[in-house]
């Protein structure tokens, strides 16, 4: 799994993750659980990781959705 998307901002999660799943793109939102430490107030962003296998279609995908400002950048090497 890789990182995708780090944010605070739910709509932008749910909409990358409903587009990763429609096209079939296995993803995990990780640290959801963390909201229960911070008091649901939103401070701690969450992770939208993705199937290494497919993380190239993943990021077109979600670029091509006008996502793509919201990408965590590509790993070197």
């Amino acid at each position: 799994m890789e990182e995708l998307i780090r944010t605070n901002n739910a709509v932008v999660l749910s909409f990358a993750e409903s587009l990763l799943k429609d096209a079939g793109i296995h993803c995990i939102v990780a640290d959801q659980a963390m909201s229960i430490l911070e008091g649901s107030l939103g401070l701690l962003p969450r992770r939208l990781l993705a199937e290494s296998e497919r993380i190239t279609e993943a990021r077109r995908l979600l670029t091509d959705a006008g996502l793509g400002d919201e990408l965590r950048e590509e790993p070197r090497g």
